[in-house]
């Protein structure tokens, strides 16, 4: 049950992006390539005082040398973003992991149709380098607050430039404009087409209830925080490789349990919009909490995120 395998990478450069946000280029010291990754993906950064944090990546995939990350520096920030903005330098050592992607792309879709609020375009922005070496049919709908705070906004500009009604912003802050008619964009899309949407929970929510009932598997959302609290517990975990039993406390989730007796257990956000401790269920009901699994794999209950989830039975059998 270890963790997955982490490299140490550099910081080879750090570019200001917009507002309070810059990328972070990644490389290997010893100039090795990097594991490959798809438009969507993210890696985990860990930072001083056992934090874990995960970032999009943001470059080409066809981009082995390194990893590019997007990272907005939160005002009421836990000190993973306001670590990276303010601390880091160039030639600094970062610990980080292989890629994961929760956010795919399908890159076969007859029209793709992208919806980003503010730091949330960070893996739109690979998904759209992704189709536009493809050559699919895309739209991107991007809306900030003012026009200093959007990332990308000068190559999103070249594209809207090369292919005019593709990009679509609205700074909703600004004398004159409104903001995104969420509504309308998701009902003019007819049903093949692939809608993705990434940005502050408020949009996602809005996003999620407009597209309630698109065609299943063409409506994708990426959380960067989750919205809603973790399951209580009270009830037991059977693991089912050892044969151990242990009492989930009321105040803890099954991942801290299992931290606290020693198991070396992959996580990151602790909140159930990473994926890292996705975790195969034997038996039992789990009591999804995360916003990573689709609503048909929470209803098969073959697996679940034990750092927010918790159980509707008295005892759950995982295979760990």
């Amino acid at each position: 049950m270890g963790a997955s395998p982490w490299m140490d990478l550099r910081v080879h450069t750090i570019r200001y992006e917009a507002r309070d946000v810059r990328s972070f280029e990644l490389r290997a010291p010893d100039g090795a390539a990097l594991p490959p990754f798809t438009a969507g993906a993210h890696i985990d950064v860990q930072l001083p005082g056992g934090m874990e944090r995960s970032y999009s990546l943001l470059n080409p995939t066809d981009s082995a040398a390194s990893f590019r990350i997007g990272v907005q520096r939160s005002p009421d920030s836990r000190g993973g973003s306001a670590y990276l903005v303010d601390q880091v330098r160039v030639g600094d050592l970062l610990q980080v992991s292989a890629p994961r992607n929760s956010f795919e792309l399908h890159e076969d879709a007859r029209l793709t149709v992208m919806i980003a609020g503010g730091i949330g375009i960070t893996p739109l922005w690979a998904m759209t380098q992704r189709l536009e070496a493809l050559h699919r049919p895309w739209k991107l709908y991007y809306a900030c607050r003012t026009r200093d705070r959007a990332a990308f906004l000068t190559e999103l500009n070249q594209l809207e430039q090369a292919g005019p009604g593709r990009v679509v912003t609205t700074f909703d802050a600004e004398p004159g404009q409104s903001p995104l008619p969420l509504a309308r964009i998701v009902a003019e899309q007819p049903d093949d087409v692939h809608l993705y949407c990434c940005g502050p929970a408020t949009l996602l929510k809005a996003f999620e209830q407009t597209a309630a009932e698109r065609r299943t598997g063409t409506v994708h959302t990426e959380y960067f925080a989750s919205d809603q609290p973790s399951a209580r517990g009270g009830f037991e975990v059977v693991l089912a490789r050892s044969g151990q039993t242990v009492l989930v406390p009321e105040n803890r989730s099954i991942l801290e349990t299992l931290m606290a007796l020693g198991y070396d257990l992959p996580h990151s956000c602790m909140s159930g919009v990473c994926g890292s401790c996705e975790t195969v269920v034997l038996e039992g009901r789990p009591d999804h909490r995360d916003h990573v699994l689709s609503v048909r794999e929470k209803a098969s209950n073959q697996k679940m995120m034990i750092c927010c989830s918790g159980s509707f039975d008295n005892r759950l059998v995982l295979d760990l």
